[in-house]
């Protein structure tokens, strides 16, 4: 049985994703000691100094929060090998509600198999 060299100490290879705006996600890669937090990993990623993007007064504050794998993440979680740290904007908008004036603007919802003739213009 092999040991584990333990004059290095262990890193861990984490990404750091950031949406900065719609469709636009920065991505950086960095290696973290053993026990590493999600708050080491976005100082070292450099993410944060954005002068447009998130900013640790905006993830303070609310306005940006902080995951990992897409789950609510507090800044002291000690991270694992291979995890994703993700910072997202707050939304603007309900997506229910988002989903409502869609469907209002749509009009109503015809049986299937029915479908509307074009309008005819003059």
């Amino acid at each position: 049985m092999a040991h584990a060299d333990i004059t290095q100490p262990l890193r861990l290879n984490v990404e750091v994703a950031v949406g900065m705006a719609p469709r636009l996600v920065a991505r950086h890669s960095v290696q973290l000691p053993a026990g590493g937090t999600v708050r080491q990993a976005l100082e070292l990623s450099g993410l944060l100094d954005q002068p447009n993007g998130p900013n640790w007064a905006n993830i303070s504050t609310g306005q940006w929060f902080v995951g990992v794998w897409g789950r609510r993440a507090e800044l002291d979680h000690v991270l694992r090998e291979r995890d994703r740290v993700e910072v997202y904007r707050g939304l603007k908008v309900d997506p229910k509600e988002a989903r409502r004036v869609r469907y209002r603007a749509h009009g109503e919802k015809l049986p299937k198999g029915i479908h509307r003739s074009p309008k005819k213009q003059a």
